[in-house]
């Protein structure tokens, strides 16, 4: 007899084998018509899979989560299918499901063009609208390999090949064509609907080797409805349009370069939005206490050897060698910020001790891997570390946490998402002192009364940490803040305080960054706002414009007055009409135009233009910098 456990907690016995597909029927009929695969004990497997002992079972619908990569794991394999139909000769390699889509490798000489991603994606819906069953078998490894290779799948063959010997190797046919899949499918390709398209052609290599042969990628999309589909289409098109790439070379904010990958050229606009993401910050901080210090930015091997970077981060740092000393480009601030710590006789008294630095730190990443701002080589980070008492962890993290909340808010931030990342693999210390941190971590995460996510295994190699995730105008997530808590490093270094008892005590140390990185988020800044910065934060607030040059010196009085406000300005002098020079500066998203005619002189007034809005104001000069000064003044948490 065996036992099924139902989700509602109902038990149904049979006695004997049974497959999903027979429990989904005995349910109730509908549910076998809408069952797509069944989860058993955890683990999700077709509907015609043999159920041998007692399990927990539950069906799998279009209702539940699971399904999304069911049906773009199918759509790989329909798209597959319709690429070798159209194009008899092109062999298949690897085919998986990724985020909001799946791809698949091809083998083909000739290259795909647009109009064939076009046939593609009509042939895939003629197929779905065929909708084939769908057919499971369990073949040896050796008739596998014999198969692939006689009807010329012989990148199929090689990767049979590498599987261990004895593995079982599932087969999976959709009509008459088949691949080699660890499952589980669709019971038929007519399931997968309608609402997909195939988006674009890359190139890729074999097994991801450089030394291999280069393969064609295409890369699809695929959702539950047609509305899903069309809005993740229009997510994608307004990423186009807010790229910070563009943006940025369009604005003049900053370029890089092959001189040197992943560090950034900043321009004089781009810079003086950095100088005021670093102002804004550097008086928030001294307002909650933090003591701004600067540390060297390379520091000798053995200082890494004793603090477990050089062992756990070796491969990310830059070096070099002098007076027969190696030295490491700094690829984080938390050793040096110890070394300042250590200065000086440290009582519970001094603690919590708060140190912050926007350190500039390098890290290699592959070229690969570059991404305009959002990932770089060099770069400076919000960094702090808090020293304090095991007694003061969860105050210290809540008043962090706030704060980050808080200063997110200032930016047009307001959905923010919090994970929680535990003990990863690679870590040190033991798991006494990761036990003890993880819970005092969670403890403040808790307290805080804030929803989280935990991210298993994804703390940092010295502690667990909580991740501020930011969610941005057009709905996608992007990790910024971090908190960390660690009872590692302090130790490793030599930090220590004198307790209220006379005795020695090593401090836990809190690491903590707002923005991340400051490139990046100056990114996440640009896509967020499609370029057009709130009045305080644009690093051009005001354009003056005089309409003729007879009033070149009215329009260079207004110029100096607002730059007596602190008023970030420039003046066009230009001999161009004035819709021309309107239309330049709306372009170059200045949020306020400032046009001045003769009427204008005449009253001492000027005439106000905003980013984005057709209607003008004629108010008096005065009036217009007083309230525009007001506008400058920096967000107040």
């Amino acid at each position: 007899m065996i036992s099924i456990t139902l989700p509602d907690g109902k038990i149904r016995e049979y006695p004997s084998a049974v497959t999903g597909a027979q429990i989904a029927k005995d349910i109730a009929p509908s549910l076998l018509k809408k069952a797509l695969v069944v989860e058993v004990d955890g683990e999700y497997t077709d509907l015609s899979v043999e159920i041998t002992k007692d399990s927990k079972v539950k069906i799998i619908t279009m209702e539940d989560d699971y399904a999304l990569e069911l049906i773009r794991h199918d759509s790989a394999h329909c798209m597959a299918m319709a690429v070798q139909e159209l194009f008899p000769g092109t062999q298949v390699t690897i085919g998986p499901v990724i985020e909001n889509g799946f791809y698949y490798d091809f083998a083909r000489d000739e290259p795909f063009s647009e109009t064939d991603l076009e046939k593609i994606e009509k042939k895939m819906q003629q197929i779905i609208d065929q909708d084939p069953q769908t057919t499971r078998e369990v073949w040896p490894r050796d008739k596998a390999i014999e198969h692939f290779k006689k009807i010329g799948e012989n990148y199929k063959a090689e990767i049979i090949e590498s599987i261990p010997k004895g593995e079982e190797l599932s087969i999976y046919f959709h009509g008459k064509w088949h691949d080699l899949c660890r499952g589980p499918h669709l019971p038929s390709l007519g399931r997968i609907g309608k609402a997909f398209k195939l988006m674009k052609v890359a190139g890729a290599y074999w097994r991801g080797d450089s030394n291999n042969k280069m393969l064609q990628r295409i890369y699809g999309t695929c959702w539950r409805t047609k509305k899903d589909l069309e809005e993740y289409l229009h997510r994608i098109e307004e990423a186009e349009k807010r790229d910070h790439r563009k943006l940025g070379k369009a604005l003049d904010l900053f370029h890089f370069q092959e001189e040197s990958p992943g560090a950034v050229f900043w321009h004089q606009k781009g810079w003086s939005l950095f100088q005021s993401l670093v102002n804004f910050m550097r008086n928030k901080q001294t307002e909650a206490g933090y003591l701004e210090v600067n540390t060297p930015e390379m520091l000798d091997k053995t200082l890494w050897e004793k603090s477990g970077h050089w062992e756990k981060f070796q491969e990310h740092m830059y070096t070099t060698d002098a007076d027969e000393k190696t030295f490491a480009i700094k690829p984080m601030n938390c050793p040096g910020h110890v070394q300042v710590f250590n200065q000086g006789l440290k009582s519970y008294k001094d603690l919590p001790l708060k140190i912050s630095e926007f350190g500039k730190v390098h890290r290699y990443e592959p070229s690969g891997a570059l991404h305009g701002l959002m990932r770089v080589r060099a770069f400076t980070q919000d960094d702090a570390h808090i020293f304090c008492t095991e007694e003061q962890i969860t105050e210290e993290s809540l008043k962090v946490t706030n704060l980050i909340l808080d200063i997110y808010k200032s930016f047009g931030f307001h959905d923010v998402k919090l994970k929680f990342s535990d003990r990863p693999e690679k870590r040190v210390g033991d798991d006494a002192i990761w036990d003890k941190s993880e819970k005092a971590l969670l403890d403040a995460i808790k307290a805080s009364g804030l929803k989280y996510e935990i991210n298993k295994g994804e703390g940092a190699f010295y502690g667990p940490k909580i991740e501020f995730v930011l969610i941005d105008a057009i709905g996608r997530d992007w990790q910024c803040g971090t908190l960390q808590v660690d009872f590692n490093l302090p130790g490793r270094l030599g930090a220590s305080y004198v307790a209220n008892d006379g005795s020695k005590k090593i401090p836990v140390m809190l690491h903590r960054a707002m923005f991340g990185s400051l490139e990046r988020f100056i990114g996440i800044l640009i896509e967020h706002h499609a370029g057009k910065f709130p009045f305080w934060l644009s690093p051009e607030q005001v354009a003056v414009l005089p309409i003729s040059s007879e009033q070149n010196d009215y329009a260079e009085k207004v110029k100096l007055l607002l730059e007596k406000k602190g008023l970030r300005s420039i003046i066009d002098l230009r001999n161009e009409k004035i819709n021309y020079k309107i239309r330049e500066h709306s372009v170059s998203k200045i949020p306020v135009l400032m046009i001045c005619g003769g009427k204008e002189v005449q009253n001492n007034s000027i005439t106000i233009r905003r980013l984005g809005e057709e209607k003008q104001e004629t108010i008096s000069l005065e009036k217009a910098i007083t309230s525009l000064q007001a506008e400058s003044i920096t967000p107040t948490i």
